[in-house]
């Protein structure tokens, strides 16, 4: 008997980490269908072309709930293992109160907003044996911040960890028993994380995936590096 291949569904897939988590499923035999912001031709699209059809490009600007409802509609009927949200963005290392509004509402909404949205349209895609993970970050820890700044990006991913516990509250006493992680990839040699971080793409994803992986079937809600190891709230 031929085992139905798994299928992950990664928003945030064009570059870097999520490009890489893309690569790293399909290295594993899964069927991955992975978004991109608008029509330009991506890194995503190229390893498309060498996927065997297992790989499907979608397009999603995640901040826009219009968008957001086409994919879920395209998506229609479909089930998959994996739902993992991989968007973040940073607008410099500003003192809170020199944060413009118009930038504190960007980076909320794309960084904290968007992800849960994602999640609340799309979860219902998800298998329930299966596990929903969003990209989070060390940053987002309250008890970790001992050197301060990063200010804003700080808040948006202590935002999502924060709406994230709540989605996990609520949909446990709901029955649901999914698994649900906040991954913390790292510092990444990535735009955000700037080229003296610690580690490359391909140091980190392959640890988060397998962390992912582990975590599969045992339900509940976990803050988790790409080593496996837990991370203080």
């Amino acid at each position: 008997m031929t085992n139905t291949p798994k299928t992950a569904l990664i928003i945030g897939a064009s570059r870097t980490l999520g490009l890489g988590i893309a690569a790293e499923y399909l290295s594993r035999g899964w069927h991955v269908i992975g978004t991109v912001r608008g029509s330009r031709r991506t890194g995503l699209h190229d390893l498309a072309e060498g996927s065997d059809g297992r790989l499907t490009v979608e397009t999603l600007e995640m901040t826009d709930p219009g968008q957001l409802a086409a994919l879920c509609d395209r998506l229609a009927g479909r089930t998959v293992d994996l739902l993992f949200v991989n968007a973040a963005i940073t607008r410099g290392d500003l003192p809170i109160g020199e944060v413009p509004t118009a930038m504190f509402t960007e980076v909320m909404v794309t960084n904290a907003l968007s992800p849960m949205r994602v999640v609340e349209t799309l979860g219902p895609l998800v298998t329930p044996d299966g596990t929903i993970g969003i990209m989070s970050s060390d940053q987002g820890s309250v008890s970790l911040n001992t050197e301060g700044g990063q200010d804003l990006y700080r808040a948006s991913k202590a935002a999502l960890n924060q709406l994230m516990r709540c989605y996990a509250v609520r949909r446990a006493g709901a029955g649901d028993v999914r698994t649900l992680l906040l991954m913390d990839p790292g510092w990444v040699r990535t735009e955000l994380g700037g080229p003296e971080a610690e580690l490359g793409v391909e140091e980190s994803v392959p640890g988060v995936v397998e962390t992912m992986e582990s975590r599969r079937g045992k339900g509940g809600l976990e803050f988790l590096d790409h080593r496996g190891e837990a991370v203080a709230w």
